[in-house]
């Protein structure tokens, strides 16, 4: 009898958990021809034929969000200073965009500065990085439009930074497109690879040639507040940051905690073992008390799940359903497995810039360069936002850039 009462009490207890399962999902048709990207930033780059040719519906197991009341409002989220929202184009450079973004957010926080940053001058100079990297490893290291957060301090170290003002790389366009670009790089460099042509200086030289056609010619000078600058001095004497200034902190099992490691995905191309890899519970206080005490953070990770909502007609949220994984499961093993098996990749960097605190939870405010988060809300203040649950990030984001002052703690335990 008292087996009985108690494997009834348990299977009553368990009954309660999954009784809590209260997000649906629904098969949604999905048409990319209402898509911000396909409806506006490919019909400025001249594709229309293109966005007539790829923009056939088609569906997406999505979930309902029918009913739901997310904090989907910008004025809802305590958020630190940032520049507006900015494209991205038809690029790959999410890392470039959100960690520049992130940089102007601490000239604000540590100098008073409102400035805003070329992404331009920083994605030119990593393509040169790439392309070094080719000829040195004779063509083993990739060469694509993805990097990694901290692409963009390497880039300042060795080359220093421009004002957006003076560099833009539009060449007359409203939007960034690299597709012929990097198409016209990539084969040059196959070329290279087939007939064993390594000589570096001819090959930067002809990779920087394809550049200044299609994106212009960085300046080598140039001035601010009636002051010349050279992209070192801009970098060293007016923005006055330190790239050695700032850590890479990531969270997950495959590596030692408590020891800098490599972060093992295609876009850390150069193979950089400057993560910090801590438990993923101080990779969550981290996140909210850097937040809290006037920190942003570019941050990273998967957007390809079925609660990342940013369809016409959606809240621009994140979050994990209770289908995939209920709440109070979501721990290092999910994180990891699902990182281990691939179905948590290093799709996109973006920078997180607010909080706001809800029944016990916290969400946070993404500052985005995508199309995505401009598919709604065109003349609202939501456009080019994400509203992110702190489960989503839990599982799906793998790691950050910040200032080393706001982990310093953490920064403690490594040896």
């Amino acid at each position: 009898m008292k087996k009985s009462i108690i494997l009834g009490v348990a299977l009553l207890s368990i009954s309660s958990i999954f009784a809590q399962n209260k997000d649906k999902a629904t098969f949604q048709v999905y048409d990319k021809g209402e898509s911000y990207y396909y409806s506006t930033i490919l019909k400025d780059i001249n594709s229309v034929e293109a966005t007539k040719q790829k923009s056939k519906a088609y569906k997406r197991f999505k979930v309902d969000a029918t009913g739901k009341n997310y904090p989907a409002k910008v004025n809802m989220y305590k958020s630190q200073w940032h520049n507006p929202t900015i494209s991205q184009g038809s690029t790959g450079t999410c890392w470039d965009f959100s960690t520049t973004s992130f940089y102007e957010s601490e000239e604000k926080r540590l100098y008073n500065k409102e400035v805003k940053i070329s992404e331009a001058f920083t994605f030119y100079c990593e393509y040169v990085l790439k392309a070094e990297g080719f000829v040195e490893s004779r063509g083993k290291t990739i060469f694509e439009e993805g990097s990694e957060g901290n692409a963009v301090a390497r880039v300042y170290k060795r080359f220093g930074a421009m004002p957006w003002s003076v560099y833009n790389g539009l060449n007359g366009q409203k939007f960034h497109s690299h597709d012929k670009m990097y198409a016209e790089m990539h084969n040059y460099l196959k070329s290279v690879k087939n007939t064993n042509a390594w000589d570096k200086e001819v090959v930067i030289s002809t990779i920087k040639s394809i550049m200044n056609h299609y994106v212009g010619t960085p300046p080598t000078n140039f001035k601010v507040d009636g002051k010349e600058y050279t992209p070192k001095t801009y970098l060293k004497d007016y923005l006055k940051i330190n790239p050695d200034d700032y850590v890479e902190i990531l969270s997950y099992k495959q590596a030692p905690y408590y020891k800098q490691c490599s972060y093992d995905v295609p876009d850390n191309w150069w193979n950089s073992k400057e993560y910090y890899n801590i438990p993923l519970d101080e990779f969550m206080g981290a996140i909210k008390n850097a937040i809290k005490n006037g920190y942003t953070m570019s941050i990273g990770g998967d957007v390809s799940e079925a609660g990342f909502l940013n369809s016409k007609g959606e809240p621009n949220v994140a979050i994990i359903p209770d289908f995939d994984i209920p709440s109070a499961y979501i721990n290092e093993d999910a994180r990891q497995f699902r990182f281990s098996n691939k179905t948590t990749t290093d799709d996109h960097g973006m920078h997180l810039v607010g909080y706001y605190e809800k029944d016990g939870k916290t969400w946070y405010l993404i500052k985005d360069s995508s199309s995505g988060s401009r598919n709604n809300n065109i003349n609202a203040p939501e456009f080019g936002y994400y509203f992110f649950s702190e489960d989503y990030i839990k599982l799906k984001m793998m790691g950050f850039t910040v200032h080393k002052d706001a982990v310093k703690d953490i920064l403690k335990k490594f040896n």
